[in-house]
């Protein structure tokens, strides 16, 4: 496996495998959201045109022909569902008789609230599109409904897009058969060309020398025109094969000649003459020595050819290397950055990258505050001991930052001891040999800046590497850019529920503000029993979403002052369920809703809904269960008064074991002992 044919072909195999693997991927993401675009504007069309057809019925008093209208559509296979419900969610017509009267799903109800007619949805592990449009009241319609009224219904339309998965699931297949069959064929083709143009030639000239070890001069002549540098390399070669032949044949002829006048020395009456001869004949092989040493010089001058050659070839290969391993880096940046949702992650990868690719052995990045004129470390590798993540550093003239910044261009200092404009040591505290370091720009502004400093080989930094850095920072530039359009949507998601949240609220004065005072108890109660950045942030969510599913709950049983029934009791019960139906949509708040839905359960399994028990009841749901309990008897009730902080935390402490999670109980019990709880 030691082959550098084996060694490029399967480094090209592995590119080509990258490079049409993505190409596939964004072809197939493309082709998703084509069809998923398609769907909406067909789910737009037909809604809209069975509003009008419902529209000119019912202002020409044909009532009885909408059912019928319903039936005909309920007969399309890609029609999964039409109706019509009222703003309080209830069916007034359907195409299943059915459902007339009952409730539609309350995300529907919340769908058309916050403004979201067209969106798509999963039933049965199949996608479909819905479309909601409503009736709106005219004037041509208040003879027989109340002029007040804005919207009469709204019109629930929903496709199936069974047919476009099974059209995209075919695209898929071809879309792959198709980069395979590319694969193989570039495969095939690389290997064909390297087998013929370098292997083969290779082959010839190793036989050839095998044949001069023999002594058959006559075999070793190659020939080679696959290449101008190969056909070079034969010729010197065979020229190299012929002067030795020519060297091997003089000496041997001269040996013969020196053992016929061995004979002639014999005899006594020819001693002069062959003394004579022999003189001439140690001229001549003083002459074929210097002839020879000539020609030895000759083969040791092709030789030094042919090394030079073999180390150019050496240095194209050491170049493609690294500019293979620099694109593998750039590739594993781009994966790695758009993966990544967090800003503090994303400034670790990103460095942590671009020193592998350069191989430095200090990077950090500072963001720029503009408005105050300061510098703050966003993330640092190399330099733990001596940063602070909360200093701010001013943005003085004279730094490397502050030109990068001016000049908003990247700055390359191969050696900073030569270098008279920039300091040795950076305002960071430590000592840079070689330096570079490029600026980090989000539409036209600059944000900050990523530098890389001090070679681990002990070498100095080139241009190609600022080339490098330079395109890694436009890279994590766009994950910047996405990251904050990725926390800007997950605030808007917050706000909206936390606004509905406080609607409900609002309606009750026995229970306003019980979200607010809740997510204040739970940070508190999360600070003591340490809990990490991800499970506090959970936390925080899990606090002030967690009653968001009484906005199911008829609002007679929640504000009823009287004793509640049964029937009461279960319907209360089922918020938790409701409140993780509607937060169902929001992918991202897919670990707040398993903490809503268990912050009703008991540590000894006799909660609801699902009477989980002890550890298998999540740790944030947990701490939920306390502080909500807790605000519940401080604060007023329709059937009660509220209790006093003493008689609330001697209830907990009684229940700590049975109701609540002892661990968690103790951690609040020891904050109100220390006078921290409550604030």
């Amino acid at each position: 496996m030691n082959s550098l044919k084996i060694k490029i072909l399967g480094l090209i195999a592995v590119i080509m495998c990258g490079v049409i693997g993505l190409i596939t991927w964004k072809n197939l993401e493309t082709q998703h959201d084509m069809l998923a675009q398609v769907a909406e504007q067909n789910g737009r069309l037909l809604s809209e045109t069975i509003r009008n057809s419902i529209n000119s019925n019912m202002k020409n008093g044909e009532q009885d022909k909408v059912q019928g209208i319903f039936a005909e559509i309920s007969e399309n296979p890609s029609i999964s569902s039409v109706k019509i419900f009222d703003e309080s969610g209830r069916v007034l017509t359907s195409a299943k008789s059915e459902d007339i009267g009952s409730l539609v799903n309350p995300s529907d109800l919340l769908a058309y609230r916050s403004g979201r007619t067209s969106f798509l949805e999963v039933v049965n592990g199949h996608e479909s599109h819905k479309t909601l449009l409503p009736f709106e009241n005219t004037t041509e319609c208040n003879s027989c409904h109340d002029a007040e009224q804005k919207v009469l219904g709204i019109l629930s339309l929903q496709l199936s897009l069974r047919d476009i998965e099974t059209l995209q699931t075919r695209s898929r297949n071809t879309t792959l058969l198709a980069a395979i069959i590319a694969i193989g064929l570039l495969v095939v083709v690389i290997t064909t060309f390297i087998l013929f143009y370098v292997d083969a030639p290779i082959r010839k000239i190793i036989g050839a020398m095998k044949q001069v070890e023999k002594g058959d001069f006559e075999q070793a002549n190659i020939e080679i025109d696959s290449s101008e540098e190969m056909a070079e390399l034969a010729e010197k070669f065979n020229g190299m094969v012929d002067h030795l032949k020519s060297l091997v044949e003089n000496t041997i002829l001269h040996e013969c000649e020196l053992a016929v006048n061995r004979e002639q020395l014999a005899h006594q009456g020819e001693l002069q003459s062959m003394n004579n001869t022999l003189e001439e004949r140690l001229k001549e092989i003083e002459y074929l020595n210097i002839s020879l040493e000539e020609r030895i010089e000759e083969i040791e001058e092709a030789n030094y050819k042919i090394a030079d050659l073999a180390s150019d070839l050496e240095s194209k290969n050491n170049s493609l290397e690294m500019t293979v391993s620099r694109l593998s880096a750039l590739n594993k940046m781009g994966v790695a950055l758009n993966s990544t949702r967090d800003l503090e992650n994303l400034f670790e990868t990103m460095i942590r990258r671009a020193m592998e690719a350069v191989g430095a052995e200090v990077g950090y990045i500072l963001l720029y505050d503009l408005a105050h004129g300061t510098l703050k470390v966003g993330g640092a590798v190399g330099l733990f001991d001596l940063v602070n993540r909360d200093t701010r550093l001013p943005l003085r003239p004279g730094g490397v930052t502050y030109w990068v910044i001016q000049k908003r261009q990247p700055l390359l200092i191969e050696k900073t001891e030569s270098n008279l404009e920039f300091s040795p040591v950076s305002s960071l505290g430590y000592t840079r040999e070689t330096l570079i370091c490029a600026p980090l720009i989000v539409k036209d502004e600059i944000i900050g800046t990523i530098t890389l400093a001090n070679k681990s080989d002990r070498s100095t930094f080139k241009e190609q590497d600022l080339e490098l850095l330079s395109t890694i920072g436009a890279q994590a530039s766009v994950a910047i850019k996405n990251v904050h359009l990725y926390e800007d949507q997950q605030t808007t998601y917050l706000n909206t529920m936390q606004a509905l949240v406080s609607a409900v609220e609002a309606s009750d004065p026995y229970t306003r503000g019980h979200s607010e005072r809740v997510t204040r108890y739970a940070q508190i109660l999360g600070r003591q029993l340490n809990l990490t950045s991800d499970s506090f942030k959970r936390l925080e969510r899990a606090s002030i979403l967690h009653d968001i599913g009484k906005i199911g709950i008829d609002v007679a049983v929640l504000h009823k002052e009287g004793v509640l029934s049964a029937n009461d009791v279960h319907i209360l019960q089922q918020h938790p369920l409701i409140g993780t139906r509607i937060l169902e949509p929001i992918t991202f708040l897919a670990p707040v809703r398993q903490i809503i839905v268990q912050h009703h359960e008991r540590y000894d399994g006799m909660g609801y809904p699902f009477r989980v028990k002890g550890d298998d009841i999540l740790l944030e749901a947990r701490i939920l269960a306390v502080v909500d309990t807790y605000d519940a008897m401080t604060s007023d009730r329709p059937y009660r008064k509220a209790l006093s902080h003493e008689i609330a935390v001697a209830e907990i402490k009684k229940c700590s074991g049975t109701q609540f999670d002892p661990y968690v109980a103790d951690a609040m019990l020891t904050l109100c002992n220390n006078g921290q709880w409550p604030l």
